[in-house]
């Protein structure tokens, strides 16, 4: 024993961990204290914040046409924008009266500097001399954040009251709501601004030969206060103030406008003064009935959990103490809900996973062994959350999905470790020996083994672009949590085995057991059922249980298992072992897992599977995004809408029934939400400035999988009510309808989006029609509608002015302009003042005249001639012809480029890859104008972006995974052995694949595959540093050189007897890293709360989070299943052609 110990290195940490066992305790009591504070104080969310740097640029110029709004605007900005470093796309979109650039740089280059760069050019570019200096502003360069986009909740006040009453109502929530330092914004929909209207009678002002500007200066010089400065009297100042506001609007009526021989000329006597809303820019409904709707929108960063929570003690503050109780308000549309409800299952994912592993624990190594190691689970994770959290990470899904499939991996350090202290033990070492020999033993194989974990996921760390800045939080968590594992096995667990650790368990004292949870049983029920407190009873009650189970079962059937059935395990592994060794089977063994290699890949090849660039989620809304011609009035597409939600309606009814109180409940559908005009444009566009009035979306918010369930029971689809929805909404007539779901991870673009670039815009238009055309003739299976991003028919009415006969005249065309602008569109000339609140005074022409052709080209310019001084009078019509003609609604551009796209989603259920494929075989031989170019972009230019990075990423991770090897063993042959079943775990993959039928999801597979090359070498590692160690042992024995080979014979045993030893750790690793994920492969979803709570652990099957980690969970149980076949057998088959090649070679070179 003494001579088998000198050659066992010890290990530092360990050692000093099994001498200071004390420091060991207070550090684990630390971590868990630490660890559980950081988890609490996490901010919650379904995805991560992505901060991308990203800016908008909006110009507002009203009155201006898109093509001069390009011209005068967006032109420059782009120009001056080009120049800057780190650019790495520029968009931009001009419609009438404002200008949108979007400026996207790389992710090396900071918001704030993106922001402060963007803002230097534009200022640059406004100091151009050909630069408009008449914009009513300056423009707006902001930072893009995409979780500001989108609302995360809806709140809808409703009831009978007045539309001011609800109002007031809204907008105290809305003060409220914005007092929350986690809210950025909120928006109120379904009621508008007011405004104090100046309606001129132009035919009694034109009669006083009086013109707008007289009226907007006498109300400009009249509506004003003055500061007349201080007033020195007697050693006082009085601060002297000349006051003139209006506060009462017959305080406006009667405003003189001109006083001409005593007769003085009053507002009122030429125009009406009227205090109303503003024209109609939103309706808002819930379920058809109107409400006032606000839409809450949270900051960057921010825990949308408790955010929600803070808003929810708002309203019942509010309801109690403000509202009326016939106010009626409901909260729709709430994201935390979601967020709630996927991290829950992730949570309850992980408890299932770490009990599926600590039981199989408890069948190989017995319970206490099994607490040794299932210690590692917690322990690892709380010190991930410790990091995490200081880090300034966010509890979402991502990270919980890189617990879950690190959650096997985390006990695989600590099995290798107590397990060889175990051994030692059974050998007759004292624990604290054995602690010391069996960590030292393992310590470099696991940090070597653990080291080519992380190098796996190491490049995935550095995965550029917007999918990098959501992904990355997997290997950031991994990397994290591996190496907290690491930490536990080679110091806690060291020094807890010292203290705690037998060889054989004590005998079970049953009848005492028996009694102990006879007593629990009786006390949880006492408290569950007498005293009301269900889960602290269910805790007594289920403790009791579990210790008759395992003092009846498991104990048992651990004994049977560790007595009988690993035994014979044992045996029949040597005995394959042996015989796969002998002989020439070695070689037909590596041939064969070879032949199998090739023919999976070519399998895959020949019934491929259906690729999808990234999981299709099941839709937890569906949006209905209405688009009527545009130029449009809002009352028109308000009644279209009407129509429509009707039929929605008529759908989501068919789920209704009633509940034990009578009352009408739906079991599919939480809210139907229609809204009409303002917000109502698609946010994966990017933020629209542009009104629209000619646009509404109606959303139905179904309720969470969970609950999607009949009167019978079964589970219904929510794919099925939103095909039906798009089935009956698809054609209606005169208005463009699509039907889209939320969409789980970053945006990505329309699955069909074809870019047509050229500089003849009208030739754009007239291509992109005829191209959409052309694709709808052939019919192609999936499309749901193609569209245009650009709306052509927009109806324009562009007045030209003769400008020899108006300067004969004196008029110039900015006075044209101005007129016709102040007449039709109106002009705020002041503010009027009520309490708080001020509202703009708005002068314009009376709906009498005003929507009337004639009567706006035959208003008079009125103005004093400067040759004559006399006051002159030319009507519009003598100078200037109108003509009616249409436009397109707006100019893209992209990378300084016109641009017109071809757009459409795919049907549910249709696979996008395959849609846009038979897209691009009926355009090869399309023949396209000269100067026009057509480029297949949007989900299918990231798929194939993201694909070559993933598979550079892989063979990156390979590269690594050698380096680590190579340094570790000193070989070239070892690491290469080792690499060989990374590939060959691959026919399990493809294999699982073809079988199962599964769909190839690129993003989730691929990382799937290099999670997997991680994974797997892992117990080839240890495998052959012990068939190494055991050599070196054998070599001491038979007193030969250090470079001397063992006879064949020994080496096959040698070879054999280390896979024996090492046969129940590699079982161990794999399995629990497969059971590991077994919940989330499988959808199982077990809630542990209610099952203590409320008897009831509401097991399904299903919903958000197996459709998105679903592919990646099943690629590593496929590959890890065979790859343990290959560790077991093919790594010492492998290891043992190595052994006898370089005999060979040796013998023929020397």
């Amino acid at each position: 024993m003494e001579e088998n110990k000198s050659l066992i290195k010890q290990f530092g940490p360990s050692t000093f961990s099994v001498k200071n066992r004390m420091t060991v305790y207070v550090l684990t009591v630390i971590i868990f204290a630490a660890g559980i504070f950081s988890y609490t104080s996490m901010p919650s969310e379904a995805f991560p914040e992505i901060v991308t740097p990203e800016i908008y640029v909006g110009t507002p110029y009203p009155g201006n046409s898109p093509v001069d709004i390009e011209k005068l605007i967006t032109r420059p900005l782009e120009k001056e924008i080009n120049g800057i470093s780190g650019v790495d796309e520029i968009n931009s979109t001009s419609v009438e009266g404002y200008s949108t650039v979007q400026v996207k740089f790389n992710f090396d280059v900071t918001p704030e500097d993106a922001l402060r760069k963007v803002k230097d050019k534009v200022d640059a570019a406004m100091g151009q001399p050909d630069f408009p200096s008449d914009l009513p502003v300056d423009p707006n360069v902001f930072e893009l954040n995409f979780s500001e986009l989108m609302p995360i909740m809806n709140i809808n006040m409703s009831g009978e009251f007045s539309l001011d009453q609800l109002k007031d109502y809204g907008e105290y929530l809305e003060e409220k709501i914005e007092d929350l330092t986690e809210i950025s914004k909120v928006d109120i929909r379904g009621i508008d601004d007011k405004e104090v209207r100046v309606l001129v009678d132009t035919k009694k002002l034109e009669s006083l030969q009086l013109s707008f500007r007289d009226i907007a200066g006498a109300i400009q010089n009249e509506n004003m206060t003055i500061s007349g400065g201080n007033l020195l009297i007697d050693g006082y100042r009085r601060n002297v103030r000349v006051v003139g506001e209006i506060r009462e609007l017959d305080e406006l009526r009667n405003v003189i406008i001109k006083s001409e021989k005593m007769q003085l000329v009053r507002l009122a006597d030429v125009a009406e003064v009227e205090f109303d809303e503003v024209e109609r820019e939103s309706y808002a409904r819930q379920y058809g009935s109107s409400v006032v709707m606000l839409d809450v929108f949270k900051r960057s960063g921010e825990n949308q959990i408790i955010v929600s929570n803070k808003i929810a003690e708002l309203l019942t503050e509010a309801n109690s103490d403000y509202f009326p109780d016939n106010l009626s308000i409901s909260v729709t549309n709430d994201t935390s809900e979601q967020t709630k409800t996927q991290v829950a299952d992730l949570e309850n994912s992980i408890i299932f996973g770490m009990l599926l592993v600590v039981l199989v624990l408890m069948f190989f190594l017995g319970l206490r062994n099994a607490l040794f190691v299932g210690i590692a689970i917690p322990m690892s994770m709380l010190m991930s959350f410790v990091i995490l959290n200081a880090l300034g990470i966010s509890l979402n899904t991502i990270v919980l999905f890189a617990l879950v499939l690190a959650l096997g991996m985390l006990v695989d350090n600590g099995i290798v470790v107590v397990e060889n202290i175990y051994r030692f033990m059974d050998e007759g070492y004292s624990r604290i020996e054995a602690a010391k020999l069996g960590a030292g033993e393992v310590a470099l194989p696991i940090i070597a083994s653990t080291a080519t974990t992380l190098a796996a996921f190491l490049p995935l760390a550095f995965w550029p672009g917007l999918f990098g800045e959501f992904m990355k939080y997997l290997p950031l968590t991994l990397i994290t949590v591996l190496s907290s594992s690491l930490f536990v096995a080679l110091v806690i667990n060291p020094g807890l085995t010292s203290a705690l650790m037998k060889v054989e368990e004590a005998p079970l004292n049953k009848k005492r057991l028996s009694l102990i949870s006879a007593v629990s049983i009786v006390l949880g029920a006492i408290i569950a059922y007498g005293g009301g407190a269900m889960a602290w009873g269910n805790l007594f009650i289920y403790a009791g249980g579990f210790a008759l189970f395992y003092a009846y079962f498991v104990v048992p059937a651990t004994s049977w298992f560790q007595g009988k059935a690993l035994p014979a395990l044992e045996a029949a592994y040597k005995g394959v072992l042996s015989y796969a060794l002998n002989g020439m089977k070695p070689i037909v063994f590596f041939a064969g897992t070879f032949i199998l290699l090739v023919l999976s890949g070519l399998l895959l090849v020949a019934v491929p599977p259906k690729t999808l660039f990234f999981p299709e989620n099941m839709p937890n809304q569906a949006m209905v995004y209405i688009q009527m011609p545009i130029g449009t009035d809002i009352e028109e597409t308000n009644t279209v809408t009407l129509e429509l939600e009707k039929e929605v309606m008529s759908i989501v009814s068919e789920f209704n029934y009633l509940d034990e109180s009578g009352i009408q409940q739906n079991y599919m559908v939480e809210s139907v939400i229609a809204q009409v005009g303002e917000g109502t444009s698609d946010p994966n566009a990017g933020p629209s400035m542009a009104q629209t009035p000619n646009k509404a979306k109606i959303t139905v918010q179904f309720h969470p999988f969970a609950e999607r369930m009949d009167l019978d029971g079964n589970r219904l689809n929510s794919a099925d009510v939103l095909n039906k929805i798009r089935a009956t909404l698809s054609n209606y007539p005169g208005v463009v309808v699509s039907v889209a779901k939320d969409s789980n991870g970053p945006p990505t673009g329309p699955p069909v989006n074809i870019e047509i670039a050229g500089d003849d815009y009208f030739a754009l238009v007239q291509t992109a029609d005829e191209i959409r055309a052309f694709i709808n003739s052939k019919g192609i299976d999936g499309i749901e509608e193609l569209k245009l991003d650009v709306e052509t028919g927009k109806p324009e009415m562009p007045i030209e002015v003769d400008r020899i006969k108006a300067r004969a005249l004196g008029l110039s065309s900015a006075q044209i302009g101005d007129a016709m602008r102040t007449a039709l569109f109106g002009k705020e000339v002041s503010r009027f003042k009520d309490g708080e609140d001020d509202y703009p005074i708005n002068l314009r022409m009376s709906d009498e005249y005003r929507y009337n052709v004639e009567d706006l080209m035959n208003q008079k310019v009125t103005f004093r001639d400067q040759a004559t001084g006399r006051i002159k009078q030319v009507p519009i019509s003598a100078v200037a012809k109108a003509k009616k003609t249409s436009t397109f609604s707006s100019v893209k551009r992209i990378d300084l480029k016109r641009v017109i796209s071809i757009q459409s989603n795919v049907l549910e259920g249709a696979n996008p890859t395959e849609v846009v494929n038979g897209i691009k075989e009926i355009m090869e031989g399309y023949e396209l104008p000269r100067g026009v170019k057509v480029d297949f972009t949007g989900e299918q230019e990231e798929q194939a972006k993201e694909l070559s990075f993933l598979s550079g990423a892989l063979l990156i991770a390979l590269f690594l995974i050698f380096l680590i090897l190579v340094s570790q063993f000193n070989s070239a042959s070892t690491p290469f052995i080792i690499l060989v079943t990374v590939v060959f775990s691959l026919i399990g993959v493809f294999l699982g694949l073809v079988i199962f039928r599964m769909e190839f999801v690129i993003m989730m597979t691929m990382i799937g595959i290099i999670s997997l090359a991680g994974i797997v070498v892992n117990n080839a590692i240890v495998l052959i540093d012990f068939i190494k160690q055991l050599t070196a042992r054998k070599r001491d024995e038979l007193l030969l050189d250090e470079d001397a080979k063992l006879p064949v014979p020994l080496l096959i045993e040698v070879i054999v007897e280390a896979g024996r030893t090492r046969l129940r750790p590699v079982l161990l690793t794999a399995i629990t890293t497969i059971l590991g994920l077994i919940p989330l492969a499988t959808g199982m979803n077990i809630n542990f709360y209610t099952l203590f709570s409320e008897n009831d652990p509401n097991i399904f099957f299903g919903g958000d989070n197996v459709v998105f980690w679903g592919p990646m969970s099943w690629t590593v149980i496929f590959g890890l299943t065979f790859a343990t076949f290959l560790t077991l057998v093919i790594v010492p088959v492998m290891y043992y052609i190595f052994e006898r090649m370089q005999r060979f070679f040796g013998k023929l070179f020397a």
